[in-house]
């Protein structure tokens, strides 16, 4: 029994040592990233009510939400997601602003999953949320920031991929297709499944060439002149527009010189109505998912009584973790001046004394007696695997002070 206390619950993991240094000098860096674009810091609760994620708020699904309940009753949800959390905070103290609001925030999520897939359910998030900015400069602002942010931690190799979920709403309304239809096959182009959106397509009494046009969704992905050859597909103002709203959002992304890590795609959709225009996901190499997703979620706030536009995206530290050390790219560690003071029981007066000193000076430092049978070599190695570069050893006989110690990394 006792050794099963041991072990952590599937889905969660310890984080220790130089992995848990590398985190924190990655969040650091993303963070600063997120400020040099203005975004203020917010704190939102771990948990909250259940309604704040239901289902047409939030974008996971109910039976992967951790639920519990508190002493009142009520049904309480630990966030799968930060999004709706901030939209209900900017609603409640931002009620009445005009001007674009800009938040970013840090912190853990939990979602329930059965199939892992080699991925956590708890996981640290970073990311920012622009609310109250409706325009294609936002949306070009917010992708800069994904990719000041990419190269800020080093990564060379990514790209990000963009569409717009209006393209693919404008056929629906155009052609008829309910909104319930429209999820289903959302969820099967997306996922490049033909066969699924055929058999879909196949129960609707919609003409075949029509069915040829939605199907061609999926193919409709690349560079900027394949957003504008779709053009031709339609003749529906929302899906036009959506395409203008990409080459606009291009021109833009060229004068801030990005445009090479950028790519298109108006197959990329999502299943859940939580994003109403454009939507991107960055990717790189060493890890399965994209590290980032984001879009605009324009009606979300009126879910709490705020009429306001909003972008945003969330940037999974976990991962982005992950495949930066896959890449043989390990985010830097600030080099600390770690000592250790190591002492024999008769000068525990001295050794306090030092330590304090030395810790008023600003230097890092750890106090271990010397118990019986420990020798040098002990502390030498205790001081390798924990990054101790420096050791004073304290005894009757004085002072002496070991430097240049080879840490393990």
């Amino acid at each position: 029994m006792k050794n099963n206390l041991l072990h952590t619950p599937e889905g969660v993991r310890d984080i220790y040592s130089v992995e848990y240094e590398q985190k924190l000098s990655l969040q650091e860096t993303l963070h600063r990233q997120l400020k040099l674009y203005g975004f203020s810091d917010i704190q939102t609760p771990t948990f909250e009510f259940f309604d704040i994620f239901s289902n047409n708020i939030g974008i996971t699904p109910s039976n992967e939400l951790y639920k519990f309940f508190d002493k009142e009753g009520n049904t309480l949800v630990l966030r799968p997601d930060f999004t709706p959390s901030i939209a209900r905070a900017t609603a409640k103290y931002f009620m009445e602003e005009t001007l674009p609001v800009r938040f970013c925030y840090l912190g853990n999520t939990f979602i329930n999953k059965s199939d892992l897939q080699g991925y956590l359910k708890e996981s640290t998030q970073i990311g920012a949320e622009l609310i109250g900015d409706s325009s294609v400069e936002a949306d070009a602002e917010m992708i800069s920031l994904i990719i000041s942010a990419m190269k800020a931690t080093g990564l060379k190799d990514f790209q990000i991929t963009i569409g717009n979920v209006e393209f693919f709403k404008g056929l629906c309304t155009e052609y008829g297709i309910d909104d319930q239809t429209e999820l289903s096959l959302r969820e099967f182009i997306s996922n490049k499944n033909y066969f699924g959106a055929q058999d879909i397509l196949n129960s609707l009494a919609i003409e075949d060439n029509v069915k040829e046009i939605i199907l061609k969704i999926a193919e409709l992905f690349g560079n900027i002149e394949s957003m504008t050859a779709a053009k031709k597909l339609v003749s529906n103002n929302r899906s036009v527009n959506a395409i203008n709203r990409l080459e606009e959002l291009y021109g833009l992304l060229r004068i801030y010189g990005i445009e090479q890590y950028v790519s298109f795609d108006l197959g990329m959709l999502s299943k859940y109505n939580y994003y109403t225009g454009i939507i991107f996901r960055a990717y790189t190499y060493g890890t399965g998912d994209a590290i980032i997703k984001g879009g605009r979620y324009d009606d979300l706030l009126n879910e709490f009584g705020k009429d306001s536009a909003s972008i945003g995206f969330t940037i999974t530290v976990d991962q982005l973790l992950s495949a930066l050390l896959r890449q043989g790219i390990e985010p830097e560690i600030a080099e600390i001046s770690r000592t250790l003071v190591i002492y024999t029981k008769e000068v525990v007066t001295e050794a306090i004394r030092y330590a304090e000193k030395l810790r008023n000076d600003g230097i890092d430092t750890e106090l271990i007696i010397i118990k019986d049978n420990q020798i040098i070599d002990d502390f030498l190695s205790y001081a390798e695997r924990n990054r101790i570069k420096n050791i004073i050893s304290l005894s009757n006989e004085g002072m002496e002070e070991i430097r240049n110690v080879r840490c393990t990394e």
